[in-house]
C-alpha cells in the first residue's frame, strides 16, 4: 500500500467524520415563519439524506455525513420547536414583535425579534437571546434601555 493511497484515505475518513451542529441550551422559541422554515430545512435534509443513501455510500462518505448530521440537528430543532404566536396589537416588546429604536447618535433600527435559527440581522432580526433583544424586552413605546453601554429609546412596537 503506497503512502499517498493511507494519506487520501485518512483525509477521507477526516472530511467524512463532520461534528454534529451545536444545539443551543436555551428554549427554541420560533415564530411561525422560523416553524415553515425549520419544516423546509427538516424536509431539504431528509431528501438529501436519501439521496446519499441510494449512491455508492463508500465512494461520497462525506455527503452521506453531511446529510446525517443535518437530519440529526433539523430533526432535533424540529422536535424541540415551540411556536410562539405574536399578539395583534402588543403593547411591549416581547418575541416575535418588530421594534424601532432610537439611539443616542441618532440613528434608527428596527428589528424583529426571533428564535435563533431564523436570527438574520442583515435582513432586520435579531435572536431573542442576543443582547440587543434582552436589553428591550418587556419595555414599552418610550422606555428607555441601556444597549452596549448606551441608551436607546423605543419609539414603535408592531
Amino acid at each position: 500500500m503506497s503512502v499517498a493511497f493511507t494519506r487520501e484515505n485518512d483525509l477521507e475518513a477526516t472530511a467524512a467524520d463532520l461534528p454534529d451542529r451545536p444545539i443551543s441550551p436555551h428554549p427554541n422559541l420560533v415564530t411561525a415563519s422560523g416553524l415553515a422554515a425549520l419544516d423546509a430545512a427538516l424536509a431539504e435534509a431528509r431528501a438529501a439524506y436519501a439521496e446519499a443513501q441510494t449512491g455508492d455510500v463508500q465512494a461520497d462518505r462525506t455527503a452521506m455525513a453531511r446529510a446525517t448530521r443535518d437530519l440529526r440537528y433539523y430533526g432535533a430543532r424540529r422536535a424541540s420547536a415551540q411556536l410562539i404566536e405574536t399578539p395583534p396589537h402588543p403593547e411591549t416588546v416581547q418575541f416575535g414583535t418588530t421594534v424601532t429604536l432610537d439611539r443616542e447618535d441618532g440613528r434608527r433600527q428596527t428589528f424583529r425579534i426571533v428564535g435563533e435559527d431564523e436570527a438574520d440581522p442583515a435582513k432586520g432580526s435579531v435572536s431573542y437571546v442576543s443582547p440587543l433583544a434582552a436589553a428591550v424586552m418587556g419595555k414599552a413605546v418610550g422606555d428607555v434601555a441601556m444597549v452596549a453601554g448606551r441608551d436607546v429609546e423605543v419609539i414603535a412596537i408592531a
